[in-house]
């Protein structure tokens, strides 16, 4: 009879050959049902983003977070609890003043959180307004940059830390960056009033302005703790007659400090009433001494050189000739030469900031027999941008009649770096000096006496 082999008996370690392959683990799936259901959901049934973005007119970036269970704010008139957003909001972990990366953020103080989340609960809209002008967003019709990645990246990274920000706080609140020099950039007002379009808060008494305020870092702030950059915050709630906080005194309930303005239009306005009304005749008066002569403008952009010689010098007969129209200063001695030798008195309406460009002039007038007048406009620099950004941004055609657009911060301190005061020396027969005056109706007067720079 034969044996049959016993097939319960395990072999020896001896007579395994090849070791059996090893049990491989069970893999836990991450992906969960409600991910796999809502990639087979149509577009039209899944629920919307809660960050969504939008740009107006090529230069504001909008962004608002939605939640399902809004606050309302109750009664009577909206309040808005507005915020700036670095240094205020948040600051960077990395310490650095802008921000490495998207994830290069924390909170300004650990406060600031439950203090917007007992905000909401209050029933205020919160509302970011941030000047970014390191930003760069994309133009539908503007050409291809060179530097488009690095462009494309910073945005995608701004955007992607004010996403991981509010989604962090799940609130409903609505962010408005500022990417350039426009009506949108604070301490004006552009910010604010698409956020009224925005939530249709139409009419004076759609705010309340007195329940609602402004918390941002720049201030204006003076003294040993430090100094801040500028007082654009502080100058925007001005301008929308909102209480203003720092973050210290909003979060920390920490005592206000000093601060100061560059310039104040109002103080300014004020102090010079006073002083023609001291004065025995009304500054910068100009009288006409020759028949045939040249006046030659020295001043900075935006120091009221085109206004004075549209309402004091073309009534008194003479022709203007201005650089920024000829654009160059050979074409300009060209015009200027063709006028007075048929007889016509000019105006040079230029910045003629140093002596060696004076110098062309004053040859010229040398040349042509006839005296060379200075009038020098002692507008001082934050003064001419101060008007030259009301000039562009806000009075229309009255007060702009040329249409000139915003000029660059590099226009008034490449003057002022320029700069030689005029003397007599230089061939002129007399200096006549020309303080800015404000000329218009009340309605420009309110507007020109709100902050712009």
């Amino acid at each position: 009879m034969s044996s049959r082999p016993n097939l319960s008996k395990r072999p020896s370690s001896n007579d395994r050959g090849v070791s059996p392959p090893p049990t491989k683990k069970k893999q836990q799936c991450t992906t969960t049902n409600k991910v796999v259901s809502n990639f087979f959901t149509p577009t039209s049934k899944k629920e919307p983003e809660k960050m969504v973005w939008r740009i107006v007119r090529d230069s504001l970036l909008v962004g608002r977070y939605s939640v399902a269970d809004l606050k309302k704010s109750g009664l009577g008139n909206r309040r808005i609890a507005a915020f700036d957003f670095d240094s205020t909001l948040i600051s960077t972990i990395s310490g650095k003043h802008f921000a490495r990366d998207a994830a290069d953020w924390k909170w300004w103080h650990s406060s600031v959180p439950e203090a917007l989340r007992k905000l909401n609960e209050d029933g205020y809209t919160i509302i970011i307004i941030s000047n970014q002008g390191g930003l760069k967003l994309p133009s539908p019709n503007g050409p291809a940059s060179k530097t488009i990645k690095s462009d494309t990246k910073r945005l995608t990274d701004w955007k992607q830390k004010v996403s991981a920000v509010l989604t962090s706080l799940d609130l409903p609140i609505s962010v408005y960056a500022a990417t350039t020099r426009d009506v949108y950039r604070k301490p004006r007002t552009g910010m604010w009033t698409e956020m009224l379009e925005d939530f249709d808060l139409e009419g004076d008494e759609a705010v309340d302005l007195e329940g609602s305020f402004f918390v941002g870092d720049a201030g204006g702030r003076t003294g040993k703790e430090g100094k801040d950059h500028s007082c654009c915050d502080r100058d925007l709630a001005s301008n929308l007659s909102l209480p203003f906080h720092t973050p210290e005194e909003y979060f920390l309930k920490e005592t206000p400090r000093p601060f100061v303005r560059d310039f104040d239009p109002v103080a300014y306005l004020a102090e010079r009433l006073t002083l023609l009304l001291d004065a025995l005749a009304p500054m910068g008066t100009f009288t006409k001494t020759s028949p045939l002569d040249i006046i030659l403008f020295v001043g900075s952009p935006g120091a009221g050189k085109s206004s004075f010689y549209w309402k004091t010098l073309q009534p008194l007969g003479y022709a203007r000739v201005n650089q920024d129209i000829l654009k160059t200063r050979e074409k300009c001695l060209k015009q200027a030469r063709a006028l007075v030798e048929e007889g016509t008195s000019v105006v040079v309406d230029n910045t003629n900031a140093d002596p060696e460009t004076r110098s062309s002039w004053t040859d010229l007038a040398k040349k042509l027999n006839v005296p060379i007048r200075c009038v020098l406009f002692t507008a001082s620099a934050k003064l001419c941008e101060h008007n030259d950004a009301v000039r562009a941004l806000n009075l229309g055609p009255e007060s702009n009649p040329e249409n000139r657009t915003m000029l660059p911060k590099m226009a008034f301190t490449g003057f002022a770096s320029r700069y030689r005061e005029p003397k007599l020396k230089e061939g002129f027969a007399d200096i006549v000096k020309v303080d800015f005056e404000f000329k218009g109706s009340e309605q420009h007067k309110q507007q020109w006496s709100r902050f712009w720079v």
